[in-house]
């Protein structure tokens, strides 16, 4: 795919456990409202701020979808065909061929069982194989062990820290910075 390129259609991507697709307007149902109003599931996440109803998701669902540099996917449970949460990469500049990733495992039943770094391993995948792109970046409150987990068994590394930069039940946190580069990746499955 060329840099000027950009393309919108995501196939559905098999994984051992999950499988990644589009999201979809019906995806957004009263179970995905509850993901994004229970304060355990928000917590590290910028959308905690914010009181969501259902035409607010769909709209920001709708938005992500009409964006061409957003790839905005489901993660789905093959053995119970259920949506658990989210991945995005994205937004994509197409110019350095870089693209930010975010996780979010909605469905507190299927935390800690590597969903989340299933989820990673096969959008970086299809991110460096079918994109072409040089490099992922991510990242996350310091205190967010599952996100960390998650990253570094990808081959994610640590590229800085802002010290105190978000705030997280009423205290200061770090947010860590990562990166992949593609040739890291490549590496790292030989």
């Amino acid at each position: 795919m060329g840099m000027s390129e950009k393309r919108k259609w995501f196939p559905c991507i098999q994984g051992d456990r999950i499988l990644l697709r589009e999201v979809c307007l019906a995806d957004v149902n009263d179970r995905y409202l509850g993901w994004m109003n229970d304060p355990k599931v928000t917590k590290y996440t910028e959308s905690r701020f914010l009181p969501n109803d259902m035409e607010k998701l769909k709209e920001d669902v709708r938005q992500k979808l009409d964006n061409r540099n957003i790839f905005f996917l489901a993660i789905i449970r093959k053995d119970t065909d259920r949506h658990i949460g989210n991945i995005k990469l994205g937004p994509i500049d197409w110019n350095h061929l870089l693209a930010d990733v975010g996780v979010m495992i909605g469905d507190i039943d299927s935390w800690g069982q590597g969903c989340a770094t299933e989820a990673i391993g096969l959008l970086a995948c299809y991110a460096f194989q079918e994109l072409n792109l040089h490099k992922l970046t991510a990242g996350y409150y310091a205190a967010n062990k599952g996100s960390e987990k998650a990253f570094l068994n990808n081959g994610f590394r640590v590229e800085g820290v802002r010290k105190r930069h978000r705030i997280c039940e009423g205290e200061y946190m770090d947010t860590v910075i990562l990166g992949l580069l593609k040739e890291e990746w490549q590496n790292g499955k030989s």
